[in-house]
């Protein structure tokens, strides 16, 4: 048990680089860090380095695995399943592959394109952005394992109700018709050598690390000035566990933004270390990654409004729901 707490310390918490980091702001930029300057410079610099660590090595052994499981291969997995199980296995698809909501739109084109029910694409869709073993990792570096599994367990179980809910309302008409007039074409897979899988490894990470980094420095950035500059009390104020709307709050301010759960993290952190609930801080960042709004632009391009409306509105309650759980019962987990 010591031995695992102490990997968990150094590997996921990476104390080694806090302590790097303090030694760093105390003798060369000659600060406390426990004064608001030097706390915001330590937070931003341990965050933003711990974050792209973890992504660079978390990203390269997904892309890894996922180099076997191309997508018509995945297609073709899928098909052989239906009702419920098919938006199981379509959900926890969507733990493994490391996109954000816009990314993963064209997955769920493809998907829908190639025959699989439009319920089970849709719980890839929810699933995706929202949950993935990167931001496990990321979770239990931050807070702990019993918070990261149990918000993999709550966004698995949202995107295979939410995709159930779909398939059961028989909401096919309102996709629109261009996505299931392409012809799909059946291309046998190349295998690939162990280089090959490398190469594609390395070229995940280059292609994700560019498309979020600017998100990172962002989040970072709002997540060491809400930890040292904005006062608890006005925080609490707002978004404290007794305020009954905070949830609400939170999930309807995070929708209009565009982010990755991995620029969010450092916003929720900043917000549960000021006293906020920890099912309000993840409403905020479930809402931002799920449901921002270029990923419904976009989303908007292949499906009609009402589907786009009734979507949405299972994703924001299903979001409002495990909010107000969190809260209600976060105390088991902390």
């Amino acid at each position: 048990m010591y031995i695992f707490q102490w990997l968990n310390n150094q590997l996921l918490k990476m104390e080694w680089l806090h302590n790097l980091v303090t030694v760093l702001v105390r003798n060369v930029f000659r600060l406390d860090v426990n004064s608001k300057v030097g706390g915001s410079i330590h937070f931003f610099i341990y965050d933003v380095i711990k974050i792209f660590i973890l992504l660079s090595v978390l990203i390269f052994m997904i892309s890894y695995i996922q180099s076997f499981f191309p997508p018509e291969r995945t297609r073709k997995i899928l098909g052989r399943f239906s009702g419920i199980t098919a938006n199981i296995l379509s959900a926890l698809l969507g733990t493994v592959t490391p996109f954000c909501s816009c990314s993963s739109i064209p997955l769920f084109i493809g998907f829908t394109n190639a025959g699989l029910p439009i319920g089970v694409s849709f719980s890839f869709l929810i699933s995706s952005p929202l949950v993935d073993l990167a931001s496990v990792i990321l979770l239990a570096s931050i807070f702990n394992w019993k918070i990261a599994i149990a918000y993999v367990v709550v966004g698995i179980v949202l995107a295979v109700i939410g995709g159930t809910i779909i398939s059961k309302l028989k909401l096919e008409k309102y996709v629109e018709p261009f996505v299931f007039n392409n012809k799909v074409l059946e291309v046998e897979q190349e295998e690939l050598t162990t280089k090959d899988r490398i190469d594609f490894a390395k070229d995940q990470v280059l292609d994700i690390v560019k498309k979020v980094w600017l998100y990172v420095l962002i989040g970072v950035g709002i997540g060491a000035a809400i930890h040292n500059w904005i006062p608890e009390s006005i925080i609490t104020a707002l978004l404290g566990q007794g305020k009954w709307y905070s949830v609400l709050l939170a999930t309807f301010v995070g929708v209009p933004m565009y982010a990755d759960i991995f620029g969010t993290l450092p916003i929720a952190e900043a917000l549960v270390l000021k006293g906020v609930g920890l099912g309000t801080a993840l409403s905020f960042m479930m809402g931002v990654t799920a449901l921002s709004l270029p990923s419904m632009i976009m989303l908007k391009k292949v499906v009609k409004p009402k589907l786009l409306a009734i979507f949405a509105g299972i994703v924001t309650l299903g979001i409002i729901i495990i909010g107000y759980s969190f809260n209600a019962f976060g105390y088991l987990f902390m």
